[in-house]
């Protein structure tokens, strides 16, 4: 590995003008189960790391019924899931945050950190897009807030401009009657790279979809939302038919590759398979909130 100027500030301001003064040779820190290994094979060389995981609005994780989650950056995947409030009220996200590597790893591993790899087939990513989730980023120019689904521009690229920082993830109250869940599939048993993951989100009115978001991942440049598929379940009951329809609709979305894990004929069908069955479990929840 190469050498670096190590950074480890405990206030936003002091790790935004560090990331100023350096710009594009900065970068944060917050796991590193990406990062370092990127600077291992040389895949990135910054010349200052910038370590944010003592910053306190990037360690947030509070959640309240009228404000929703605010999730910290730098908040590890294995709180997310130790947490009984995420769990019940996120169960998705919560499953996308357990499926991050191997236990050891979710110990370090962030879901902000997951986002900002840019990834198209990281699994926070999707269930995250279903939720309507904003990330709060803030930088030499100030704060704005920019939806998950726009925020990962291509593999390994984000919206996030030199100098910038993800502070928090912004994700709504769940309203009554609704749920979510997150599905993948991989070609091992775990600790894999997705061949698709599917990341649902839906809200029940007398046993009928009255709204619903369905974040897709390993089968574009990007992770997506599937907007067809979503509005196709409104006013419906989510039976047989509904299903195979949205399931459809989101295989035709995205724009999948044939690669060592699967072919995309293969992503396509397993995306329509997956986003039925997420679908399914997320109805089942929503009907019992």
């Amino acid at each position: 590995m190469h050498a670096f100027n190590f950074d480890a500030p405990t206030s936003l301001d002091d790790a935004l003008k560090v990331l100023a003064a350096h710009g594009e040779k900065a970068r944060p820190l917050c796991g590193g189960t990406d990062l370092i290994i990127q600077m291992r094979a040389g895949v990135r060389r910054p010349e200052h790391v910038v370590d944010i995981k003592q910053i306190k609005e990037l360690r947030e994780l509070k959640f309240d019924a009228r404000n929703g989650l605010r999730l910290g950056a730098a908040v590890s995947c294995i709180e997310i899931f130790e947490n009984a409030e995420i769990r019940r009220h996120y169960p998705g996200l919560t499953e996308a945050a357990h499926l991050i590597g191997s236990l050891q790893i979710q110990n370090r591993a962030s879901v902000g950190g997951n986002l900002c790899n840019g990834s198209p087939a990281a699994d926070s990513t999707p269930a995250l897009i279903a939720l309507g989730a904003r990330a709060r980023i803030a930088g030499p120019k100030g704060e704005r807030e920019v939806p998950v689904e726009k925020f990962v521009l291509s593999p390994g690229r984000t919206v996030l401009e030199p100098g910038e920082l993800l502070v928090q993830l912004l994700v709504p109250a769940p309203a009554p009657h609704s749920s979510d869940a997150y599905l993948r599939f991989i070609p091992r048993n775990e600790m894999d790279i997705a061949v698709v993951g599917a990341g649902v989100s839906v809200t029940l009115d007398a046993g009928k979809i009255s709204a619903a978001r369905i974040g897709l991942g390993a089968i574009a440049a990007t992770p997506l939302v599937a907007v067809k598929a979503a509005e196709s379940l409104i006013g419906k009951k989510l039976d047989d038919a509904a299903l195979a329809l949205a399931g459809r609709l989101a295989s035709e979305a995205g724009s999948p590759i044939d690669d060592m894990r699967g072919t995309a004929e293969y992503r396509r069908h397993v995306t329509s398979v997956l986003t039925a069955r997420a679908l399914t479990i997320a109805a089942e929840r929503a009907a019992k909130n």
